[in-house]
């Protein structure tokens, strides 16, 4: 049985959809899988079971990309289409069921849409996919001792960013309830996201600077050796919720109705003005502080 999952271009999104993926892994044992997805979100299915293979889609003038993907497919038999950026692609191949997600934007949770496609409510949690190296890794990164927390400070935009200070000032509140707390800073690639989290590095001396180098994998591995992840909206905060850590995402210049952090210990704190327009300063460090201590009491007190 062959499968053809087309999903995202952002890694957010991507992410959002591992659930419906691992859904179909479980339903369908003997299926292989090819993934369609965006450069940026590709590395997230590399250990994925049964994926054959994964096509990146560079966009193109004129949507050529589509044809890309259209002859990179068309000599299959497909059994299954699922697609999630609403194409046309699924009816110009030879494909016995699809699933086809209308495109735009609408009101309500992604995740709650994904899962409406194949008729799954509650929608499925994402997951992630890590090998055993990546693990072993992220343990002699992270070994155990210290309570590892995360930061993201960095975004794909600065109206999406809250000010460095006031990471300092929320990790530093925390750390005088438990000493054993030591920073952990997440960033992507590139010259931006280095300058943006240099910011908060500045002010934490003894933070573990992971350097923008790590893929998204490792980053997922690394995760999971944590204690509790706070960032700004990104593809960084719906991995950590991903893994199942305590993950407390920033909204202020997004939706959290459409794009709260998926996960069983996620939570979101929102800076006070209009929905999805709201200046990121006016999110306060006391309400931050706040909400991370309740998700680890309450997780502390459901794991005993």
């Amino acid at each position: 049985m062959h499968i053809l999952f087309i999903t995202s271009t952002r890694l957010g999104d991507a992410i959002l959809s591992t659930g419906l993926l691992d859904t179909l892994l479980r339903r369908y044992p003997q299926a292989d899988f090819t993934i369609a997805c965006g450069p940026v979100a590709a590395g997230l299915f590399a250990h994925m079971p049964r994926r054959v293979r994964t096509i990146e889609m560079v966009k193109r003038p004129y949507d050529r990309h589509w044809v890309d993907l259209w002859r990179q497919c068309r000599g299959t038999r497909w059994d299954m289409c699922v697609d999630l950026r609403g194409s046309v692609v699924s009816f110009f191949l030879r494909v016995g069921r699809r699933y086809v997600m209308r495109g735009g934007r609408r009101e309500g949770r992604r995740i709650t849409h994904i899962g409406n496609l194949l008729g799954l409510d509650p929608a499925p949690m994402p997951v992630v996919w890590t090998n055993a190296e990546e693990r072993a890794r992220a343990v002699s990164m992270l070994p155990g001792g210290p309570h590892w927390v995360a930061l993201g400070p960095t975004a794909n935009w600065d109206g999406k960013i809250w000010p460095a200070e006031r990471f300092a000032a929320v990790f530093n509140a925390l750390r005088e309830a438990d000493p054993a707390m030591r920073p952990v800073i997440l960033y992507g690639p590139g010259e931006g996201e280095r300058v943006r989290a240099q910011r908060v590095l500045a002010q934490l001396p003894d933070a573990l600077d992971t350097g923008g180098r790590l893929s998204v994998t490792q980053v997922a591995a690394l995760l999971g050796r944590c204690t509790l992840f706070i960032g700004n909206d990104s593809g960084l905060m719906h991995l950590a919720a991903a893994t199942g850590i305590p993950t407390v995402g920033l909204f202020g210049r997004s939706k959290a109705s459409e794009y709260a952090p998926a996960g069983p210990w996620a939570r979101v704190v929102m800076a006070p003005g209009p929905v999805g327009n709201a200046p990121m300063e006016g999110l306060s460090v006391v309400n931050v502080i706040t909400t991370a201590r309740s998700l680890l009491a309450d997780r502390d007190r459901w794991k005993h």
